[in-house]
């Protein structure tokens, strides 16, 4: 049996006209004799217009009950789509989570997938039915409606295609694919073909807003090739894949760039054995995640200046939280919100030299300072002024040839 997934993101399926267009695409592949899973999304603002009214009715919600407010969205969506296919002659019906089941673990709200039930999908698909299923949620052991977290629909898809050893994974969205920066701030970014799972990792890590991490993460875990296509254009999108799967590696693949971080010194930190900790351990503990640090000790070893970022929107409780920590000692507390971090990734750098001293060289013909770094095995990051990251990702595109 060949079986594709297709998951519908919520601008895919934003409108009734919309609706309508995702039909069409169902039965383009129905007509190639594919047995198909599809899953959806709710549709665009569906969801957040649902957590608007959770809000509205109180300051401390319900987890459990959240998950079966923001989870009645999907249900909307996958019945929509599956009653457009019957009026256009195909077989189909709506599966809510509960119906199949597909089971998770793990807290509300944040949810994995860890079981999905085969056989009454399968027997549908025997029957030459067309299931529509509601992707970003499951059941617990105890009965109750979970969701799973941001990107939860791509995860549901991506899970269906590993239980279901499907041949396809199609992720349908309002873009043609991955590309090597962010075509709204690069208008010479250009579509990526193919593109490694770490590759992808990294970018979509590193502030590209195509899938999510946690959903990458998944299909690289369960070596689930994942296609990325527009619902809106008929060309051939971008392949996520293993590495071996590509032939010809680029040195870089892709840039990214930040919008939304900060930075913090600490000036004259008195310099003993677990300083580090005494700092981090209270930022861990409020749930503030730490991304790039530096450490420069004195001359003298006796203090260190110490650099990292986090999310701006951390910035005034990281201060208040610092200047509260009655466990170290510091001369000065600087901050600077006025940054941003530009990534190149690749896996074609582990074997190349001298990637990183092209970023630099290229970053200093154009006047850019480097506040800060970090590299891991394929990808080097680098904090800039945010007024430099427009000027940067022009620069790095044209040094690494990203055009071509």
């Amino acid at each position: 049996m060949k079986i594709v997934v297709l998951k519908f993101g919520g601008t895919s399926v934003g409108s009734i006209k919309k609706i309508k267009n995702v039909a069409k695409i169902i039965k383009a592949y129905h007509k190639k004799r594919y047995k198909l899973i599809v899953v959806s999304s709710a549709m665009s603002g569906v969801t957040n217009e649902l957590v608007k009214k959770s809000k509205d009715i109180s300051d401390n919600f319900s987890s459990s009950e959240y998950d079966v407010l923001v989870s009645s969205g999907e249900q909307v969506a996958c019945s929509l789509i599956a009653a457009r296919l019957i009026h256009i002659g195909l077989k189909s019906r709506s599966w809510l989570s509960w119906q199949i089941p597909i089971m998770t673990e793990g807290y509300h709200k944040n949810s994995k997938i860890n079981l999905i039930n085969k056989n009454k999908i399968l027997n549908y698909l025997k029957k030459g039915g067309i299931p529509i299923v509601t992707g970003f949620q499951g059941i617990n052991e105890n009965e109750r409606i979970t969701t799973i977290g941001r990107g939860g629909s791509d995860a549901s898809a991506i899970m269906l295609a590993k239980f279901f050893k499907a041949e396809r994974c199609v992720i349908y969205t309002d873009v043609e694919g991955v590309y090597t920066t962010d075509p709204n701030k690069l208008k010479k970014a250009k579509k990526i073909k193919i593109i490694s799972y770490e590759e992808m990792l990294e970018m979509a890590s590193l502030g590209a807003k195509v899938m999510q991490p946690v959903s990458i993460q998944d299909a690289r875990l369960n070596r689930i090739d994942i296609e990325v296509k527009s619902s809106f254009i008929k060309k051939s999108g971008t392949l996520i894949t293993k590495r071996k799967n590509i032939t010809k590696n680029k040195i870089i693949t892709g840039l990214s760039s930040t919008q939304n971080d900060a930075k913090v010194t600490l000036v004259g930190v008195k310099d003993k054995p677990g300083v580090a900790a005494m700092i981090f351990k209270p930022l861990s503990k409020n749930l503030i995640n730490v991304d790039m640090v530096v450490q420069n000790i004195s001359a003298n070893g006796k203090e260190t200046d110490l650099t990292f970022t986090i999310k701006r929107e951390d910035l005034s409780k990281t201060k208040k939280i610092i200047s509260e920590n009655k466990n170290i000692n510091y001369r000065r507390l600087l901050f600077d919100k006025n940054v941003s971090k530009v990534s190149i990734i690749g896996v074609g750098m582990v074997a190349t030299p001298g990637v990183t001293f092209r970023m630099f060289q290229a970053l200093a013909s154009q006047k850019i300072n480097i506040q800060v770094i970090s590299t891991s095995e394929i990808k080097i990051s680098v904090l800039i002024s945010s007024k430099n990251v427009k000027k940067a990702l022009i620069t790095l595109h044209k040094e690494f040839k990203l055009e071509r």
